[in-house]
């Protein structure tokens, strides 16, 4: 162990930190990691998230995605980032109940960017949606061939054998798994095509797949040796942080000076980056031999910028900006453009309007921000956790103007991610400042209010929507308009969509509005908020669009209910019709919209949703939406009941209910603790949650004014998932979306004043009770 080791192990011990995770130290020992394929030995099983460079020793792997070694034990490959949602133990159940594992000898590895592995991606709510197809068909394959190999060894027809928890039986006899590659040596390997023709087994038959078992990942996390990236030490590695410019784009290095920084102990020296994919623009960073010095050295360090065009940019200026969008008819890209909107709003006997607005959000992950970074064996390895590999190793690339192929990003736990991770900007200046200094091993750590300001944030969003009206009130024709900033065009806008008239368009920042209700002619219109993209790097945050665009249709149809005498889910209920394009198809969306009708219907009966008899001020608002996309679709219906103190305008969240349709649920137990945390995320945006663009940058930078959700704040919960042998759909984003309109028709519900802007604070109920006459001072 060397000085900087020692150092580092001394502040872990003095930090409280045992020798099993913070202590663990990455030595190469003059070999490459590999992160393929899991082999036998301790490394693959003490760190499951490393899988140790060793023979292959006897190991059967029908595909990538699986292998069975001779003594029993099954490893998945994961490719999908463990944030705390438990996707290995769910994704590794799809391959184990299909191909008949015993799951107490199923391990997980979650892997490196070796490109064999395809789209490496986790968001969305998309890890079961895109694995489920492909990790039966792995598991079918493993089964299979054990039971093939199986038969031979128990002299039986493979007709009359049956595989059962990691054994193939014939009548009396059976043998496992492990002895079946240990004697017979299988190598049979199958291409996507040859799975793809495999029989699968009936959901009547599965054992593992919405049943409780547990978690693979939990023990690493409750004795220590689970390693996240923050936890990752390399020999001879230097610490990091960054000295940020006033902007996000276009600041310039004008002069540093760090006579105040030398006088830090440890201090080591500054660089100023040069990057040429344009990721971090105007940077400095400070190297120390120790984190603390390296916070201490960065503070000290005078750094003199020329500021950017978006210096003086305000929250309210994006908004605005936004709303001169809206107005001018011609901009953005038409999602949905039916023919005849024109005529029907203009036809109609009334045009009813609103608009809403979202302020900007942090992500605020537990973990901050950090990469590790160096030149090994000429491969660039870049250690952290990330949630889209995929998409930033390219960028990386280009910063440090190599081939991909010379970069390598090593997986690692995830200190929460909720769509921050998604973007890797926080791996390009590790990687910079590690070739400033030779290729030597970098840790970049962000502090809380770096992480802040460097945020990827929650773009402010203005929507407005539009119904034409009968004179019955019925809804005969529709338009949404919304206008933020632009995540997936700022990032990856290969992957953007294209509109009904051509053109591209984020589908991230507008789904949720392209609805399932039946409203005659429909326009959906999606606006580049360019000035939002240009003051911050717009990201994409826990439900993105869906945290805001539910917000906009669920509160408007309760207004428009309210406006023409009808009861809001009376009225939902009778425009959620199964037909044209809202009838669905399969294997996505099968039902359409009659399975949101059902969650709905469930949903009212559940809350009791029209009780007379609750307290003064309080009531019970509805929602229903279908969680992240329209192409997979999670029927979700939520309700709030809120209590609202009219002299202070505080509002109290006392129970949420959720009912939801997700199809076959994989994972009881993390399907119930994501609906939970994105449930608690929504509350939190609704009522807490929020920050605003002041010259240039976030406002709050850290928890001393940004208030997230507290634990006293947490309501009663109750979430159901109705039963389903459909495809399943995602579920770590669907919980948020209907909550805030829950709660903003509750607040209406209960003291008659209606909110449009998130988050609902209590000084605007006062305001609101105010203008209508029903404070008590």
């Amino acid at each position: 162990m060397g000085k900087l080791e020692r150092m580092a192990a001394r502040q872990d011990r003095a930090a409280g930190l045992g020798p099993t995770r913070r202590g663990f130290l990455l030595t190469a020992a003059g070999t490459s990691f590999l992160f393929g394929f899991a082999r036998p030995g301790q490394a693959a099983q003490v760190f499951p998230q490393m899988a140790a460079d060793q023979p292959a020793g006897g190991v059967f792997e029908p595909t990538i995605w699986c292998s069975i070694a001779p003594d029993g034990w099954v490893n998945v490959n994961i490719i999908r980032a463990e944030m705390g949602q438990h996707v290995g133990t769910a994704l590794a159940r799809i391959i184990a109940d299909e191909m008949e594992a015993d799951w107490n000898k199923v391990r997980i590895t979650y892997v490196d960017t070796d490109p064999k592995w395809g789209l490496m991606v986790t968001g969305g709510s998309w890890s079961v949606w895109m694995t489920w197809d492909q990790f039966r068909q792995a598991g079918a394959a493993a089964r299979t061939v054990m039971v093939e190999e199986g038969a031979k060894l128990l002299g039986a027809s493979p007709t009359a054998c049956t595989a059962r928890n990691g054994s193939v039986i014939a009548g009396e006899r059976s043998i496992t798994y492990g002895d079946i590659v240990s004697r017979a040596h299988p190598d049979r390997r199958f291409t996507p095509e040859e799975m793809a023709k495999l029989p699968l087994k009936p959901p009547a038959e599965r054992r593992l797949i919405g049943r409780d078992v547990k978690a693979l990942d939990i023990p690493s996390k409750t004795d220590g040796t689970a390693i996240y990236g923050i936890d990752a030490k390399l020999d001879g590695m230097v610490y990091a942080r960054p000295k940020l410019p006033p902007t996000r784009y276009g600041s310039k290095v004008v002069s540093v000076d760090d006579t105040e920084a030398k006088k830090v102990k440890g201090y080591i020296r500054y660089v100023v980056l040069h990057d040429p994919s344009g990721t971090v623009p105007g940077w400095v960073a400070v190297l120390a031999s120790t984190y603390p010095a390296a916070i201490r050295a960065t503070d000290a360090l005078k750094v003199t910028w020329t500021a950017g065009k978006t210096a003086n940019v305000t929250e309210s200026d994006i908004i605005e900006h936004g709303r001169k969008q809206i107005a001018d008819k011609t901009g953005g890209t038409r999602v949905f453009n039916d023919p005849g909107v024109d005529k029907a709003l203009a036809q109609a006997d009334h045009v009813f309007e609103q608009t809403y607005t979202c302020s900007s959000v942090l992500h605020y992950q537990l973990e901050p921000m950090n990469a590790l970074a160096r030149l090994h064996d000429g491969v660039w390895e870049v250690h952290c956790g990330n949630q889209w590999q995929s998409l930033f190793l390219p960028v990386i690339a280009k910063a440090l103007d190599v081939p991909e192929s010379k970069v390598v990003m090593r997986s690692y736990l995830l200190g929460g991610g909720f769509g921050r991770r998604l973007n890797g900007d926080y791996a390009v200046p590790a990687a910079l400042i590690s070739k400033a200094i030779g290729g030597k091993p970098v840790k970049l750590i962000f502090t809380r209010s770096d992480d802040a300001q460097f945020d990827s944030i929650r773009s402010p969003s203005i929507q407005t929507v539009r119904a034409g009206l009968g004179k019955d009130g019925t809804i005969n024709g529709w338009e949404h308009h919304a206008s933020a900033g632009w995540p997936t065009r700022v990032m990856a806008e290969p992957f953007m969509q294209k509109g009904e008239d051509g053109k591209p368009y984020d589908q991230f920042a507008i789904a949720g509005a392209d609805h399932w209700y039946t409203v005659g002619p429909m326009l959906v219109r999606a606006l580049d908020n360019d000035l939002a993209d240009d003051t911050f790097r717009p990201g994409w945050l826990r439900s993105v669009s869906s945290g805001w665009t539910p917000w906009a249709h669920e509160s408007f149809l309760d207004e428009v209910a309210h406006a023409t005498g009808k009861d809001p889910v009376t009225l939902r209920l009778s425009i959620l019709e199964s037909t044209g394009r809202n009838a669905g198809s399969a294997p996505d969306s099968v039902g359409g919209a009659s399975r949101q009708a059902n969650v709905l219907r469930h949903l009212a009966e559940k809350c009791g949703y029209g009780r007379t008899d609750l307290p003064k001020d309080t009531a019970i608002g509805i929602a229903t939406t279908f969680g992240q996309e329209r192409g997979m679709p999670t029927w979700t219906a939520g309700a709030a009941r809120v209590r609202v103190d009219r002299k202070t305008g505080v509002v109290v969240c006392e129970k949420i209910w959720l009912v939801l349709d997700a199809g076959t649920i994989i994972d009881p137990d993390g399907a119930i603790a994501q609906t939970e945390g994105g449930a608690l995320w929504g509350l939190s945006m609704a009522l807490f949650e929020g920050t605003e663009i002041e010259n240039g940058n976030v406002r709050d930078r850290n928890l001393n004014t940004y208030t997230p959700l507290r634990i006293a704040d947490v309501p009663e919960m109750e979430i159901e998932f109705l039963p389903s042998t459909e495809k399943p759909m995602g579920l770590g984003e669907p919980g948020v979306t209907t909550i805030a309109p829950a709660i903003g028709n509750a607040i209406f519900n209960a003291v008659g004043v209606r909110l449009r802007h998130l988050p609902i604070r209590p000084a605007d109920v006062l305001k609101a009770l105010q203008a209508k006459g029903g404070a008590t001072t």
